[in-house]
């Protein structure tokens, strides 16, 4: 295995984890931002200094739980990339050629759902860019079943 974590897929695998988990990390200050410049706070001491009147919280701004909805779905989806991209790239048997384009669709579907998510674009283009990343996901798990299992 220590050949494959010097290999071509294995650094490819690491440019596009990368990205993802980039992006996915740009989203924590973006909803603090919003958070901010909305005046909308989790927890009440979060208010303290913040102009905001009686320290009361608020938790059901629109657009702050858009953002916040849009980073608990990267989670739920970048996470299980990660792990399977990583088997994918020590454990597939897949071609170069067939590993990349995994990769960079499923980068490109989460990098669109983003812009789709916060901009309120509207249906099914969400879900389209949310279906490209799921069945890349399955594609892997399923190709490293196979090459692994001889299925």
């Amino acid at each position: 295995m220590s050949d494959r974590l010097g290999s071509e897929e294995f650094s490819y695998f690491v440019t596009y984890v990368t990205i993802v988990l980039l992006k996915m990390v740009f989203m924590s200050p973006i909803t603090g931002f919003f958070r901010i410049t909305r005046k909308v706070y989790a927890n009440q001491e979060d208010t303290v200094g913040q102009g905001v009147k009686d320290n009361k919280t608020i938790m059901n701004d629109p657009v702050v739980e858009r953002v916040r909805r849009c980073h608990l779905n990267d989670l739920e989806n970048i996470v299980p990339f990660f792990g399977l991209g990583l088997l994918y790239a020590l454990f597939s048997g897949a071609s170069t050629s067939t590993l990349l384009w995994h990769y960079r669709i499923f980068t490109v579907s989460r990098l669109l759902h983003t812009v789709v998510y916060l901009n309120a674009i509207p249906q099914p283009s969400r879900a389209l860019c949310f279906a490209a990343g799921l069945a890349v996901n399955i594609s892997m798990g399923v190709q490293i079943l196979m090459n692994n299992f001889n299925l």
